[in-house]
């Protein structure tokens, strides 16, 4: 794999849809997936979605989707004919959500790939114990792997620290999508962080990478090493 064909989806997070035009401009040429969040879909909806795909990049919507089951399904409807490559769903919804999630996209018959978010990369014990008390983080991660699978969605998404347990309950079945990665650990809000090369040998299909190259002083080094990273943890992989 080269270039493109790499399995590294940029986090486009950025202040203003101008400003994520102009990182495209600078490194869009090396990308292929691009993730867009609340921010950049709120400033510029469903024409921003479409333009962006219509440069030739697949657009993975993070919206982390949380509702009762009926008002899920109904949102779907107009997210997936979108023609975008995956969009998320949060997992605390439950099965019945996810379930409804899938039927949606049965109905119109959508190519998009529909994804579980597990637990959020910004919790660490602490914090998740303090909103879900009595339910360790591994039973959470366990479950809701377990209810993507059941549901059918086409995969999930996690942090890397958690992919030794997904991987027991979603094996090969799913397709794992893995933000937090850093290259170097940083103070930010992930706590649950690891690096690319780690990421890919642990499990991961595709890695989210956002601030560690927005915040570069040479994007396109950035994602440079990024790749190589990817690339060498791809061949230890395949050499198993």
């Amino acid at each position: 794999m080269v270039g493109k064909d790499l399995p590294l989806i940029l986090a486009l997070d950025t202040s203003n849809i101008s400003e994520a035009e102009s990182i495209l401009d600078e490194i869009g040429g090396s990308l292929k997936f691009l993730k867009i969040g609340h921010r950049l879909f709120a400033q510029g909806g469903s024409a921003f979605i479409t333009s962006t795909i219509n440069k030739g990049f697949e657009v993975f919507l993070d919206l982390k989707l949380h509702d009762i089951p009926n008002t899920v399904k109904i949102a779907l409807e107009e997210y997936l004919d979108l023609g975008i490559w995956a969009i998320t769903l949060h997992t605390a919804g439950g099965q019945q959500m996810l379930e409804y999630a899938v039927d949606a996209k049965k109905k119109l018959g959508s190519c998009t790939n529909i994804l579980g978010v597990t637990v959020l990369t910004s919790h660490d014990e602490q914090s998740w114990e303090a909103v879900n008390p009595g339910c360790g983080m591994k039973d959470a991660l366990i479950a809701r792997s377990k209810a993507c699978k059941n549901a059918g969605l086409d995969g999930l998404v996690c942090s890397p620290i958690d992919l030794p347990v997904i991987m027991d309950f979603a094996g090969v079945e799913l397709m794992k999508v893995v933000p937090g990665i850093r290259l170097n650990a940083g103070m930010d809000d992930q706590k649950r962080t690891n690096s690319p090369i780690d990421a890919i040998k642990r499990g991961a299909d595709y890695i989210v990478v956002g601030r560690p190259i927005l915040s570069a002083p040479d994007k396109g080094e950035a994602v440079k090493m990024i790749s190589d990273q990817i690339q060498e943890g791809l061949l230890w992989k395949n050499r198993l």
